[in-house]
């Protein structure tokens, strides 16, 4: 697993990559929000560390700023900060935890134990489509850039039908058996609802497979 730190304070960040280090964690570093921005943005990292007051850039506006690229990584803010404003908007941005200066070691990584956790359990619930596009397997909600969409029951029973089986063909039987009741629905009704969900989805994820049925691809 790979971390990155920002950390301004010399021995703090110099204490907590040597501890993540014996922990098993990779560990990549700066002190200087921007210059963590540019190494974020370039590199693929599982976990951010992000202090709030950093030079050139806050955590809390490096955050923002890579949520604005669509980049969206589990993030713990560590600060002295106490001020509940930006607490709550560490929140708001999306950070999965908020541990307050000065902690010990072994309490940072109890937290990033309990959100890798929690990351795991939504890994487990949600299908990933593409960049943008991932479904919720357990409450049955289909997000675009993290906002539910809005679909018709039959509509939601279709996509319903197509993640539970991504990359595998679901058939036209398939499709009458599971949304149409096992009603003797003809394939032309079927495509032309089918059609009807092509239309409002923002790509192209439901490939059709000529007189077989369609299938749900994988957009990397």
């Amino acid at each position: 697993m790979t971390v990155f730190l920002l950390e301004d304070e010399k021995m703090l960040q110099s204490a907590i990559a040597e501890y993540l280090a014996q922990t098993g964690y990779l560990v990549q570093m700066s002190e200087d929000g921007m210059e963590a921005y540019e190494m974020i943005s370039q590199n693929e990292y599982d976990l951010l560390i992000l202090d709030i007051n950093t030079p050139s850039m806050n955590g809390l506006s490096l955050l923002e700023k890579l949520q604005n690229d669509k980049r969206y990584i589990p993030t713990i803010f560590i600060s002295a900060i106490t001020q509940i404003e930006q607490i709550s908007k560490a929140y708001e941005l999306g950070c999965y935890d908020y541990l307050k200066k000065p902690f010990h070691l072994k309490e940072l990584t109890l937290h990033i134990d309990r959100l890798l956790k929690m990351a795991d359990i939504t890994s487990k619930n949600h299908v990933k489509i593409s960049k943008m596009y991932t479904y919720d397997l357990q409450n049955k909600r289909l997000f675009f850039d993290n906002e539910e969409q809005t679909l018709t029951p039959k509509q939601a029973q279709i996509i319903e039908l197509l993640a539970s089986n991504i990359e595998k063909i679901v058939d036209f039987d398939m499709l009458r058996y599971d949304v149409w009741d096992r009603n003797d629905i003809d394939n032309a009704t079927i495509r032309a609802e089918v059609h009807r969900v092509r239309q409002i989805l923002k790509e192209d994820i439901i490939e059709s497979l000529k007189g077989v049925g369609y299938r749900l691809k994988r957009i990397k």
